[in-house]
């Protein structure tokens, strides 16, 4: 597993300029199984990327790609750990965190 930190180099308005590309470029890596989550930093000085891919040259040649990168909006660190322990309510979290984002109502536990 691997968290991608990228941090803009460049003024938000090249950032905002990119940004359709950019999600463009993670909806296809959310597709293949690549990327589990990703979002932007608050403030918004970059963005996060949260990966399972076979190992970091893997990875990396998909970074490449990503067009904050090919432009040189972004600088990436990234790093690898291995994940011995979960909450058990994190997939439900990580909906009800994405129902919140667009103003949908959010199931009610029981």
């Amino acid at each position: 597993m691997f968290i991608v930190s990228l941090t803009y180099t460049a003024p938000l308005a090249d950032i905002d300029a990119n940004l359709v590309a950019h999600r463009a470029f993670l909806d296809r890596h959310f597709a293949t199984g690549a990327f589990l989550a990703s979002g932007p930093k608050q403030p918004r000085t970059g963005g996060v990327i949260l990966a399972t891919v076979a190992d970091r040259a893997t990875l990396e040649r998909i970074l490449d790609e990503d067009p904050f990168k090919r432009q040189d909006l972004a600088q990436y660190a990234v790093e690898e750990f291995d994940i011995t322990r979960h909450h058990p309510a994190l997939p439900a979290l990580v909906r009800d965190r994405l129902l919140l984002k667009v103003g949908a109502e959010v199931p009610k536990t029981r």
